[in-house]
């Protein structure tokens, strides 16, 4: 196990450049998946793409509490739906942002075995999906945000002020 350090946007231009496909699974590539399921966990994210560990290959990891989902070569086959909720990244630590994006996602790629797999899934999980296949794309949420980014911590305190 080795945890990975995460590339933070504004200081690491890796995460703006779109990734490389995987043509075949190295060991190299498999220890990568590894440690990349590993610094998300110990990050407490829900998701984690290659770029954010600084490889330019299109992988990610993904666990919203259901188990970890490995992606290699994702592409988006469906969309549909709306939903509207708070985004953050491993890699804009701190912060938080309000994004708007598909309700319900499904995605064909391959998994750790080099085996194509269908993931569909809705809500968080198509959050999820979709923003960590915008990283292998060079995409940031950011970009995607209605209105400003916030510090977590205020997010926070408005949110228990309303209720």
């Amino acid at each position: 196990m080795a945890l990975l350090e995460i590339r933070e946007y504004g200081k690491d231009d890796v995460l703006l450049k779109k990734c490389k496909p995987v043509k075949e699974l190295t060991p190299r590539l498999k220890t990568l998946i590894e440690d990349m399921l590993d610094t998300m966990y110990d990050a407490d994210g829900v998701g984690l793409a290659a770029p954010q560990v600084g490889v330019l290959r299109r992988i990610c990891v993904i666990d919203i509490g259901e188990g970890p989902v490995v992606l290699i070569n994702p592409e988006v086959l469906e969309t549909s739906g709306e939903q509207t909720g708070s985004e953050g990244c491993l890699s804009v630590p701190g912060k938080t942002g309000i994004v708007t994006r598909p309700n319900y996602a499904k995605v064909k790629a391959l998994n750790e075995d080099m085996e194509e797999i269908i993931v569909e899934g809705e809500e968080l999980m198509a959050r999820a999906l979709l923003h960590e296949i915008d990283h292998l794309d060079g995409n940031i949420y950011v970009d995607k945000v209605e209105g400003e980014l916030y510090n977590v911590e205020d997010f926070l305190e408005e949110i228990e002020d309303e209720n």
